[in-house]
C-alpha cells in the first residue's frame, strides 16, 4: 500500500508541475489537501479521505483534491465513490488530467457501467502518450471487455444458485468447496477472525450434516490453511500453507492422507513444485498423477500462471510445465479445477475477455494434448465482480462456488447451481469397493490398480484406506476396465467391469476379499480373453498376464496349476479340448516370459465345475474362465 500511496502523490505532483499555485485559492482547502498528502505517505487512508472531503467542501472547484480523493477511493476499493468523484473532477475541467479517464473507466468496468467505460476509455486514448504502452494495451483489452459484456448481458446463460444451507454456511466466511466423487464429502475453507481453517461435512439422506473442524493435524492456530482440493477418491487433501516453518517460499503446496476418520500430518511437496516464490491453489487429476496449480515462478506468461506437474514412475513429481498460451496470459490466471474426466479445465482469469475483474473460463483438452481457446462461462455466472473457485461434480451436472452477493447467512457462502449443457464436462462415473482379508474380514491397505484394457493405461493406482479398506476411482463411461488388487502375502484379486450401463452417480460397487498365499487357494483370472471357440489369447489379456508374471516373480516358491473351463454349449469332448488348449496358451505365455517350467502346470476341465448356472448369458460367461490354484510352496525350485 505504501507504493500505491507514493504513486498517487507522484501523480498529483506531476499534474501540478510548472503551476504557480493550485487551482484553488482557498487556503483552508489547500491546507487540508496537503495534510491528506502527508497522511497518504504514512498509509493513513482514512484520515486522508477526511481531509480531502473537507477540502472539496471548502472549495467545490478544487479539481486536484477531487482527483486525489478519487484515487484514494479507488485503491481502497470503494469503487462507487471513486467513480462519482472522478466524474465531479472532470465536470469541472474535462482536460485537466486526461490519464485519469483510464482510472475512471476501470472503476466503471468493475461496477458494470460498460457504456460509460467505453466513452472514457476513448477519451483516454485520444490524449494518451505513445510511451504509455502497457496502459494502452490494457485500454484496448478493456474496450473488448466492454463490448463482450454488453452482448453477454443481452444473452444470459441459465443460472439459479442455491445456498447449501446452515449446516455449511454461517455468519463467517465460507468458500473454496472441494467435493469427493461420490458427492458425500465436502471440505471447505472457513475464515473466523482472519484465520482460515478447513471444515468437513458428510451427506446423509441427501442432506449435509453440520460441518466439523477437519483436523488438528492440518489446521493450525498460527497459520492460514486454504485453497485446497481433495482427490476424487477422498484419500488425499492437497492444500496451500503460507509462511510455515517448513515452507520453501511465501506459500507452498502440502498434502495430507486420510486415515479412517482422521488425517495424517501434512507433508510439503518440496521441489520442484514449491519454490522461493508463491505456489497455491492445487487441483489433482482423477488418476492422481497430474497436479495443476498456480505459481508466480519465472518463465511464465504473467505474474500468476497455471502450471502442472506429473508424477513419475518413481513416485516423484516431475518438473513443472506451463499450460501455455491457450490458458495463460500476460495477466493473472488462478483457481484451476481439472474435472475427473481429465479433459476439462475451469479457471479464473483477468487476462481473457470478460465482464471485469476475474471471470471463470473453460478449456478442453483435445486428442493431441492441446488446450482449446479459453471460453467465458457467460453472464450471470460471471459478473463485473470477481468470480473464482469453481468446482464441478463428477457427473458434470452441478457447479459449486462461493459468493457474498445473494443475501446468504453472512459474508461469503457456498452455493451450487445446475451447469448449462454447453459448459458441462464429459460425464464420468465411478467404482467403489472395500478390500479385506477373506478369512478374518479385517480391512487391508492393498494396492488397487485399474487399467483401461484397450490402451493398457493405468487410470487409477492407489492404496485402499488402511483403516477401513475402502477405495474409490472416477472413470469414463465408455471403456472396459480390469481391476487388480494386490498385497504382499496374499493372492491378487482380478475383476473385469464397465461403468457404461450404470447411471451417472450410481457406481459399480465391488467386494474384494483377498486370500492369503496358501496351498489350495486360487484366483479367477477374469481379464484373460479368447474369441469364441478359439484359444489364441486376445491382446486385452496382456495386462492380466503381466500381473500374473509379477506375482510369480515376487513369490518364487509358489507352484501353480493353470486351469481352463468352458460353459455347456457344445459337446463335452470339444469343450474339454478347448479348455485344455486355452490353459496351455497361458502356460506357454508364462514360459516365454521366463517363468520356470517346474513352477507351472496346466489342465483343462471343460464344462465341469461351473461357478454359475448355464441358463443365462451372464452365467455362461462366468463359467468360461481361466484360473490358477496354488499346488505347492517349495523351499527351492529346480
Amino acid at each position: 500500500m505504501r507504493l500505491l500511496s507514493c504513486f498517487l502523490l507522484l501523480s498529483i505532483s506531476i499534474l501540478c508541475f510548472g503551476q504557480d499555485k493550485y487551482s484553488s485559492k482557498d487556503k483552508t482547502a489547500i491546507r487540508s489537501y496537503e495534510k491528506a498528502s502527508y497522511f497518504l505517505d504514512l498509509n493513513r487512508f482514512t484520515e486522508a479521505k477526511v481531509e480531502l472531503n473537507y477540502a472539496v467542501k471548502q472549495d467545490d472547484q478544487f479539481i486536484e483534491a477531487y482527483l486525489l480523493l478519487a484515487d484514494v477511493y479507488r485503491v481502497t476499493f470503494d469503487l462507487i465513490n471513486a467513480k462519482s468523484t472522478y466524474r465531479k473532477a472532470f465536470a469541472i475541467k474535462p482536460d485537466f488530467a486526461p490519464e485519469r479517464y483510464f482510472y475512471l473507466a476501470e472503476c466503471e468496468i468493475k461496477t458494470g457501467d460498460y457504456k460509460e467505460a467505453i466513452t472514457h476509455l476513448n477519451s483516454y486514448l485520444s490524449k494518451a502518450k505513445p510511451q504509455e504502452a502497457k496502459r494502452l494495451a490494457l485500454t484496448n483489452k478493456y474496450l473488448k471487455d466492454c463490448e463482450f459484456s454488453i452482448l453477454a448481458i443481452k444473452n444470459p446463460v441459465s443460472f439459479k444458485p442455491e445456498n447449501l444451507g446452515p449446516s455449511i454456511n454461517t455468519s463467517d466466511q465460507e468458500y473454496l468447496a472441494a467435493l469427493t466423487t461420490d458427492e458425500n464429502t465436502l471440505i471447505f475453507t472457513r475464515q473466523i477472525n482472519n484465520n482460515e481453517d478447513f471444515y468437513i461435512s458428510k451427506k446423509k439422506n441427501a442432506n449435509w450434516e453440520k460441518a466439523n473442524y477437519l483436523s488438528t493435524n492440518i489446521n493450525t492456530p498460527n497459520y492460514n490453511e486454504g485453497a485446497q482440493c481433495i482427490s476424487p477418491d477422498g484419500q488425499f487433501l492437497f492444500f496451500t500453507g503460507c509462511n510455515r516453518p517448513d515452507g520453501l517460499g511465501r506459500c507452498d503446496i502440502y498434502v495430507s492422507q486420510r486415515e479412517g476418520d482422521g488425517w495424517s500430518k501434512p507433508i510439503n511437496l518440496g521441489n520442484p513444485i514449491n519454490t522461493k516464490g508463491w505456489e497455491s491453489q492445487p487441483s489433482i487429476s482423477a488418476d492422481g498423477r497430474t497436479l495443476y496449480y498456480v505459481s508466480d515462478r519465472e518463465d511464465g506468461f504473467g505474474s500468476y500462471d497455471i502450471w502442472k506437474s506429473e508424477l513419475t514412475d518413481e513416485g516423484k513429481w516431475g518438473n513443472p510445465i506451463n499450460l501455455g498460451s491457450k490458458i495463460n496470459t500476460p495477466y493473472d490466471e488462478q483457481s484451476p479445477f481439472i474435472h475427473p474426466d481429465n479433459e476439462t479445465l475451469y479457471f479464473s482469469s483477468n487476462g481473457w475477455i470478460g465482464l471485469g475483474n476475474k471471470d471463470i473460463f473453460i478449456s478442453r483438452l483435445d486428442k493431441d494434448g492441446n488446450w482449446s481457446d479459453a471460453q467465458n462461462l457467460g453472464y450471470p455466472i460471471n459478473t463485473y465482480g470477481e468470480e473464482s473457485g469453481l468446482t464441478i461434480n463428477a457427473t458434470g451436472t452441478k457447479a459449486f462456488f462461493s459468493s457474498n452477493n445473494f443475501n446468504g447467512f453472512g459474508g461469503f457462502d457456498i452455493y451450487s447451481f445446475d451447469l448449462p449443457s454447453a459448459l458441462k464436462p464429459k460425464t464420468v462415473n465411478y467404482v467403489k469397493g472395500k478390500v479385506y482379508d477373506a478369512e478374518s474380514k479385517q480391512p487391508l491397505d492393498a494396492v488397487v490398480d485399474i487399467v483401461d484394457l484397450k490402451t493398457e493405461n493405468s487410470l487409477y493406482v492407489s492404496y485402499a484406506n488402511k483403516v477401513d479398506g475402502t477405495f474409490m476411482a472416477t472413470l469414463p463411461n465408455d471403456k472396459l476396465y480390469s481391476l487388480n488388487v494386490s498385497k504382499k502375502g496374499y493372492l491378487f484379486y482380478s475383476e473385469s467391469f464397465s461403468v457404461e450401463h450404470h447411471k451417472p452417480g450410481e457406481p459399480v460397487v465391488l467386494d474384494v476379499p483377498l486370500h492369503k498365499i496358501a496351498i489350495g487357494n486360487k484366483v479367477i483370472l477374469r481379464n484373460i480373453f479368447f474369441d469364441s471357440n478359439k484359444y489364441n489369447i486376445k491382446t486385452e489379456s496382456k495386462v492380466e498376464l503381466e500381473k500374473l508374471i509379477e506375482f510369480l516373480t515376487e513369490n518364487p516358491k509358489v507352484v501353480i496349476e493353470i486351469r481352463g473351463f468352458t460353459d455347456d454349449i457344445g459337446d463335452n469332448q470339444s469343450n474339454l479340448l478347448l479348455s485344455q488348449n486355452r490353459s496351455k496358451s497361458v502356460y506357454n505365455y508364462l514360459l516365454t516370459a521366463g517363468i520356470n517350467e517346474n513352477r507351472i502346470k496346466y489342465k483343462g476341465f471343460g464344462e465341469s465345475n461351473p461357478i454359475a448356472d448355464n441358463l443365462t448369458p451372464e452365467g455362461r460367461a462366468s463359467n468360461r474362465r481361466t484360473e490358477f490354484v496354488i499346488t505347492e510352496i517349495r523351499e527351492t525350485i529346480k
